[in-house]
């Protein structure tokens, strides 16, 4: 299982960027835990100053606008 974590304050981007990850796992057959962090002080942590941020399985993998449906398989996939 994969531990994904969605850097942000919740904005559209941010949204679509989870809702984006859970539909790719979900037709790729990976089972993932998703957490929301809005946390300023937890984003900051993990040294993201552009959100949407996404950390896979402790680490960064993206930060700053939505990604592609093409990239997050590539993480889930990986």
């Amino acid at each position: 299982m994969k531990e994904i974590k969605v850097l942000g304050s919740g904005c559209a981007n941010c949204q679509t960027t989870a809702r984006r990850i859970e539909e790719a796992a979900r037709e790729l057959g990976v089972e993932i835990r998703l957490e929301k962090v809005e946390d300023v002080a937890r984003i900051m942590s993990y040294g993201v100053m552009s959100t949407p941020g996404v950390v896979i399985d402790g680490t960064v993998v993206h930060a700053g606008g939505v990604p592609d449906r093409k990239t997050i398989e590539g993480w889930l996939k990986a």
